[in-house]
């Protein structure tokens, strides 16, 4: 029973997780989320590691709309399709070498961030889960993760993007 003479206590509780979109193809958070979960200790509970399945490797070129495949009704998240397919083909290259999915490899991906706490796998397949889970058991090589941060890094944003531009020798010697 409340007693509505006693003062009211409010008790706050600092911020450990976020739930947050991030992918291969959805690195938007790094911009300035991930500097500030970092710094805040807050781990990221990832949705939609797979872009909406776009990185399991069914949606390609040669077959972009899949039959029965989520994507061909609502693309969530946006995506650049191009250069999706280009990420596809690395996570192909990379998952046979490991005797591995593309969708394993993204997740295994996802999993070498220090700010990631977990991730929010969706499978309507008992065999599309069973190969997601064996992304924990996949390590990919460092020149493996840079191969992928490197085709996928964001893309600077103004004015990080005119740093360079247009500096004479002087002036980036002095910076």
């Amino acid at each position: 029973m409340c007693n509505p003479t006693s003062p009211l206590v409010l008790v706050y509780t600092r911020f450990i997780g976020a739930q947050m979109y991030y992918s291969l193809l959805g690195r938007d958070l790094e911009y300035e989320v991930v500097p500030f979960i970092e710094e805040a200790g807050i781990g990221v509970l990832v949705w939609s590691p797979l872009a909406g399945g776009f990185l399991s490797g069914k949606y390609t070129r040669e077959n972009p709309t899949p039959e029965g495949a989520r994507l061909n009704n609502f693309q969530l998240p946006p995506i650049d399709v191009e250069k999706g397919y280009d990420v596809v083909d690395l996570l192909k290259t990379i998952a046979q070498r490991h005797s591995a999915s593309p969708a394993q490899v993204s997740l295994a991906w996802i999993l070498t961030k220090p700010f990631i706490s977990s991730i929010i796998i969706g499978a309507n397949k008992m065999s599309h889960l069973e190969d997601n889970l064996s992304a924990v058991e996949l390590n990919l090589s460092l020149q493996e993760v840079e191969q992928l941060d490197e085709l996928t890094a964001p893309q600077a944003i103004y004015p990080g993007w005119m740093q360079g531009m247009g500096w004479d020798a002087k002036v980036k010697q002095a910076l």
